[in-house]
């Protein structure tokens, strides 16, 4: 069902200890009740690789993952070696990783019939775009994150009107490192990434 809402936001939220801990952003979104998003996954269910997942009684289940050896170097999934599950469909991604623009350098990736692109603002800012078609005129939700440690938040607006897998979607990408989606933040990880893999080699 395809609703018309007004801004939202997802709050931090933290739980448990050491191997146990858990923590994201929750909230509730008009129409679609609450949503929860885990970032990561304790490492302890998820052993060779970095997770994050979205749940809520009435938007399906996202989980974006990575495995491979650039996850010990990491604290949230990547767009590198990354999978993506909406529901029980798995969701194929593409992207241009040469890319000269923020638009040119978009993830792209097709669920539900539906085309969407996910497009970098700035390091805490991004665009998912549902693309319009014959039967709908689609959805862009803007979203914002701010904040550091206990108060982090996630603020989206929405231009249109969403459907259950826009809102998973948008929250779920608030857990992932998305820095490849631009030129400077791809050389700032893949630079923190081999310093912190050094270091752990050395300890």
């Amino acid at each position: 069902m395809h609703t018309a809402i007004g801004p939202f936001t997802l709050e931090f939220w933290k739980e448990g200890r050491t191997h146990e801990r858990r923590s994201g952003l929750r909230g509730t979104v008009p129409g679609f009740g609450e949503v929860v998003l885990t970032a990561p996954l304790p490492l302890k269910h998820t052993p060779g690789g970095v997770v994050s997942e979205v749940r809520g009684p009435s938007i399906p289940t996202a989980v974006f993952e990575t495995r491979g050896i650039h996850t010990d170097a990491t604290d949230l999934p990547t767009l590198n070696g990354s999978t993506l599950r909406v529901g029980d469909a798995m969701v194929h991604l593409r992207r241009n990783r040469f890319g000269l623009t923020l638009r040119a350098r978009a993830l792209h990736f097709r669920y539900g019939g539906d085309h969407y692109r996910l497009r970098a603002v700035s390091r805490k800012r991004f665009v998912l775009t549902r693309r319009a078609d014959d039967e709908d005129p689609g959805v862009a939700l803007t979203a914002k994150q701010s904040g550091l440690g206990g108060g982090r938040k996630l603020v989206v607006r929405t231009t249109g009107r969403a459907v259950a897998a826009d809102i998973a979607l948008v929250a779920l990408f608030a857990g992932v490192d998305r820095a490849p989606l631009t030129r400077g933040g791809a050389v700032r990880a893949a630079l923190g990434r081999s310093t912190r893999l050094l270091a752990e080699s050395q300890a």
